[in-house]
């Protein structure tokens, strides 16, 4: 008997992507559980292998989502996905953008006594071609997922609007899935995820549906973190709470501070495309 996949557009979007992630996990399981019980001994490891393993099914799965169920056979240009010069540009921008905005986020908190800057004796270029990499393969991978696959399952049942709040929710919950403890710890930070998810919307919406700037974006927000933090080149002062200054639980974001930062995110990402 054929399966009409098609029929699937005509059940809610919970339901359509439930049916998506059970895919996704009963392709995955696996071939990641073999994999993680031989690496087990470096959980660090396993979790990279077996998540990096996971985004490939994604992409082999995208296609037979958007071909059997949309009647799309070129999913990955419909979710704002291509090699063009304008998405290549837009990718560079954005880019520039997330750097910028994180050295000068902590340059004035810095001037505030918020933040002191110190020296490190990690190895720069190291850790400069590492971020990149990290912070290219992170926003690649989120963005695609978030902005990409949910975002268009969002709005294929709800406004534009509300599937940008509802995307920068789930994208914020699906990152502060942790242990309960963890979590309380954490929730100054649900905000600013927040806040992050609805801003790569917008971006998204600014680049008229292509992914460059936005991926750009928060490969920029990585990397450049990713130089500062795990270089040591800061610590917070104390002089004002966490929540106040940002840093609950090693996020920038997570604070009143994170937030004026990412509104003016906003203002800067409107004003790259003018």
């Amino acid at each position: 008997m054929k399966l009409n996949y098609q029929r699937l557009t005509l059940l809610p979007v919970a339901v359509r992507a439930t049916i998506f992630l059970v895919t996704l996990l009963l392709l995955w399981l696996p071939l990641a559980a073999p994999l993680y019980l031989l690496l087990r001994s470096d959980s660090n490891l396993a979790t990279i292998v077996t998540m990096s393993l996971m985004f490939v099914v994604f992409l082999v799965l995208l296609p037979w989502w958007g071909k059997l169920v949309y009647q799309q056979p070129r999913i990955y240009r419909y979710y704002g996905l291509s090699w063009s010069q304008a998405n290549r540009l837009a990718w560079h921008r954005g880019l520039t953008i997330g750097v910028l905005f994180t050295f000068i986020f902590f340059v004035f908190q810095s001037i505030l006594g918020w933040v002191e800057f110190q020296s490190s004796a990690a190895s720069l270029p190291r850790l400069v071609i590492e971020g990149f990499f990290s912070g290219v393969g992170i926003a690649f991978a989120e963005e695609l997922f978030f902005r990409g696959w949910l975002l268009d399952e969002l709005q294929r049942d709800y406004t534009a609007t509300t599937a940008m709040w509802l995307n920068g929710v789930v994208f914020a919950f699906l990152h502060f899935l942790k242990p309960l403890p963890e979590m309380l710890q954490n929730l100054p930070a649900f905000p600013g995820l927040i806040m992050l998810g609805i801003t790569l919307v917008w971006a998204k919406h600014q680049a008229k549906g292509q992914l460059g700037l936005p991926m750009g974006i928060h490969g920029g927000l990585v990397w450049s973190y990713y130089i500062l933090s795990i270089g040591g080149f800061f610590n917070y002062t104390n002089k004002v709470p966490l929540w106040v200054s940002g840093g609950v639980g090693g996020n920038p974001l997570a604070g009143l501070m994170g937030l004026g930062g990412l509104f003016l995110l906003v203002i800067a990402v409107r004003l790259s495309n003018e």
